[in-house]
């Protein structure tokens, strides 16, 4: 195990316990998330770095009892969290690596994505096994809550030119890696950046 997913297990285990306490009030956020995405009833979602499953609920709305919802994370605090908010009845939960899916090609028709890029020990490889398990025609949707500043300010920093998640930075990164970004909003209560899975992705 690299030393990238050491620490991220180490950060978000240590944080798992009272995650959704200290975040209480974002579930709107990732219900407005979702409903942007264009789900259907029927269509098969993958939540990927799930954590303790939020965005699990809406997910499971919005493509109904005949869909299927994956929560796939990393670190197995997280998903016992999950556990223990019931959320394991919104979908299955999966202790897994995004970098590397127990999915088959093409098996999806979405990946929503909460928070996720800045942890990608090497996003635009990262970016590319996401696409693989999407359809051609997908959708993915990168999300955080709060916008890039809002989140710096939050965490003492300031935002640099080389932030993945700059519309400059991201529209190219994600072109690469089999995605064609379709929209980008940046501001103080939400980011989202939604992109369509474009044929094959790129060796």
């Amino acid at each position: 195990m690299s030393d990238d997913h050491t620490h991220v297990q180490e950060f978000f285990g240590s944080r798992a316990a009272d995650w959704d306490s200290r975040f209480h009030d974002d579930g709107p956020a990732y219900e407005a998330a979702v409903a942007r995405m264009g789900l259907r009833a029927g269509d098969r979602v993958l939540d990927a770095g799930c954590g303790t499953g939020r965005a699990l609920t809406p997910l499971r709305a919005a493509v109904g009892g005949a869909g299927v919802v994956v929560g796939a994370d990393l670190t197995s605090a997280m998903l016992e969290a999950a556990v223990r908010a019931g959320r394991d009845r919104e979908g299955q939960l999966l202790l897994a690596d995004v970098t590397g899916l127990p999915l088959l090609t093409e098996s999806l028709d979405a990946v929503f994505a909460a928070g996720l890029v800045a942890h990608l020990p090497n996003p635009g490889e990262n970016l590319r096994e996401l696409a693989r398990v999407v359809r051609p025609g997908g959708t993915l949707a990168l999300f955080h809550p709060i916008g890039r500043a809002a989140l710096a300010a939050r965490q003492g920093r300031q935002i640099t030119p080389d932030d993945l998640r700059a519309e400059a930075n991201l529209g190219p990164l994600l072109a690469g890696s089999g995605w064609a970004m379709t929209s980008y909003v940046d501001e103080d209560s939400r980011f989202l950046a939604l992109a369509v899975r474009r044929g094959r992705p790129q060796a």
